[in-house]
């Protein structure tokens, strides 16, 4: 799967064990939801939260969303039986968290080649070792392309981990959350952003919206459905977006362009890289159907 198959501009947290949230998912416009059995699980609930999953996506229909599970780690007491179960409810894609080393990644990726399913692997970012290893995790993304498919910012364990101070502006996480979009990027993944905690901030959270996708990445992890809406708009191309995309596209289409590397388009210099980037934006908007 490409990275333009499907949109995840919101990918909405929920936890494994809430049934009413999990009830209400075929009613919302996220594109992804991440059923979640690992932090917002408490340790007595796990097995109940496990069999509730195994339950759901046995009787479920089909859902418009894409399914995600997030596992607990591997080297967790809970994260053999949880990887078991995830396999068992066949969903798009299985969220290993903390991630550390390419063997996290391959642990998992090996346990599903025993598994007669098209399942994808999603790799959270949140711990100091694995930004200083998101060179070997995007190689190891690469050369297993078609399993893994994106990188997953857990912006508040990072923000502990490393002790930076999170603020509003987020001015001092967002140099690893760029180092974070270049290694997805490096590796042909999407790459989706951490959370934002204060739900109840709808303008200051799609402010955060705005600049996320401004660094480059392909959508964020949101916790509650108010912010569905804000999540969507921010990381679609705009109609103005879209409409500059399809002139530089029929600028260089015209047999007087045939072979140029470089063109004029209303007195700017326009280049075979903005024909490529414009085309990735086209494909973006067909995606999302944000198309003018």
């Amino acid at each position: 799967m490409t990275r333009q198959d499907r949109p995840r501009r919101s990918v909405l947290y929920v936890p494994a064990s809430n049934a009413k949230a999990i009830a209400k998912l075929p009613g919302l416009a996220c594109d992804a939801v991440i059923f979640d059995l690992e932090d917002s699980v408490a340790p007595a609930e796990k097995d109940a939260a496990r069999e509730a999953l195994r339950n759901y996506f046995a009787n479920a229909p089909q859902q418009r969303q894409e399914r995600i599970i997030r596992i607990n780690a591997l080297s967790s007491e809970w994260g053999t039986e949880d990887l078991l179960a995830a396999c068992a409810c066949r969903p798009d894609a299985i969220l290993i968290p903390k991630v550390n080393v390419a063997r996290d990644i391959q642990d998992v990726d090996d346990a599903l080649d025993d598994v007669d399913a098209d399942i994808r692997i999603w790799a959270m970012i949140e711990t100091p070792k694995a930004i200083l290893n998101l060179g070997h995790l995007a190689e190891f993304g690469r050369d297993r392309a078609a399993r893994v498919t994106a990188f997953v910012a857990g912006t508040n364990d990072l923000a502990k981990e490393i002790g930076v101070l999170a603020t509003p502006d987020r001015r001092y996480i967002a140099p690893y959350l760029a180092q974070i979009v270049v290694a997805g990027r490096a590796g042909g993944l999407d790459v989706i952003d951490g959370p934002c905690n204060d739900f109840r901030d709808l303008d200051a959270f799609s402010r955060e919206c705005m600049e996320s996708a401004a660094m480059g990445f392909d959508g964020k992890t949101l916790i509650h459905p108010a912010q569905i809406e804000a999540a969507n708009k921010a990381f679609s191309p705009s109609a103005e977006a879209v409409g500059e995309a399809k002139k530089v596209q029929a600028a260089f289409a015209l047999p007087e362009n045939a072979g140029k590397g470089v063109i004029s388009i209303d007195g700017r210099m326009v280049e075979r890289l903005h024909l490529a980037q414009a085309e990735r934006l086209l494909a973006r908007a067909n995606v999302t159907g944000d198309r003018p």
